[in-house]
């Protein structure tokens, strides 16, 4: 019976089925050939059809089971009827038999938040760079970041015709982080993973200064922690303002959950309460292990030029 179980168990359970279906939507896109392209801002940035349909089906499901809820999605999207075939109205039966954390078991439906980036690399997706695509679900009670969703819709797609689409990664403080298999990258390496379509010279200055022995440019903050929680990367640095609270609400659950930390360029923690703005205006430094190595590393000439 659902009373039976806490509020923040519910709405991950909830979340969890919820981005499972967002996955179906994104490829679903695909599949049927037209992206329905518009620019927002500039040509880097972007929305499909898979942007608004997702954001539509993540928070008109979530809204209906959790009417309290604060839920703050990436895309302006004027209020309309939703198609009931948006609507995911199950629940991961798997997540509700885990314990909730006991800081968390009193927590009111009103007192969460819910950061939601419905297709998070989405120039990415229009080109055709599929594994650099997710789905995040982050949610937050008194401005932290407590539990997250990452559905990532291609992985596994250059697999071959057989492997099994797609993966959902879920995790909560105090709990841990599942659907994926925690991996290191070697000691001694330093493998920095950074923005592919939004450099610019603090971002480059800032890769620079950690003297890395390998550079990733990739898209999707979601996609650059999960290359932390694998292995392939060992830092994510971004030495500028571009990146948003529902880019990086969720995929800092999950690295959080497995000891590694997330934080501004200045070493701050980010907050995720409602009234706060939406721009991470002092950029992102991420690392699964040796955190300091990396934030000791940061010229003071880049601190000084992003204003938290």
């Amino acid at each position: 019976m659902a009373s039976s179980h806490t509020v923040l168990m519910r709405l991950v359970a909830s979340a969890y089925s919820v981005a499972q279906k967002a996955g179906m939507i994104v490829r679903r896109v695909i599949a049927d050939g037209d992206l329905g392209v518009v620019e927002k801002t500039c040509a880097t940035d972007l929305q499909t059809k898979a942007d608004r349909l997702v954001q539509m089906s993540i928070c008109s499901s979530l809204a209906r089971k959790f009417p309290k809820l604060t839920i703050i999605g990436e895309e302006d999207l004027p209020s309309e009827e939703v198609d009931h075939e948006l609507i995911e109205e199950g629940q991961w039966e798997e997540i509700l038999k885990q314990p909730c954390p006991s800081q968390y078991s009193t927590i009111k439906e009103e007192d969460l938040v819910v950061w939601v980036d419905p297709l998070d690399g989405t120039k990415e997706y229009t080109e055709g760079l599929l594994d650099n695509v997710t789905v995040l679900i982050g949610i937050a009670y008194e401005g932290k970041a407590i539990a997250g969703i990452i559905n990532q819709p291609y992985y596994n797609y250059q697999a071959g015709p057989d492997a099994v689409l797609g993966r959902t990664i879920w995790g909560v403080l105090g709990l841990g982080a599942f659907g994926f298999q925690l991996k290191e990258v070697p000691a001694g390496k330093h493998i920095i993973t950074t923005t592919r379509s939004h450099s610019n010279k603090l971002v480059i200055d800032c890769v620079t200064a950690m003297n890395p022995d390998e550079v990733l440019r990739v898209g999707g903050a979601g996609n650059k922690i999960i290359q932390l929680i694998e292995g392939k990367a060992s830092a994510y640095i971004f030495a500028s303002p571009g990146c948003k609270k529902w880019d990086t609400c969720a995929p800092e659950v999950i690295l959080h959950a497995v000891g590694g930390k997330l934080t501004d360029i200045h070493g701050n923690a980010l907050q995720y309460n409602k009234e706060v703005k939406h721009m991470n205006s002092a950029g992102v430094l991420a690392t699964l292990r040796n955190y300091d190595y990396y934030a000791s590393r940061v010229p003071e000439s880049i601190k000084n030029a992003l204003v938290p």
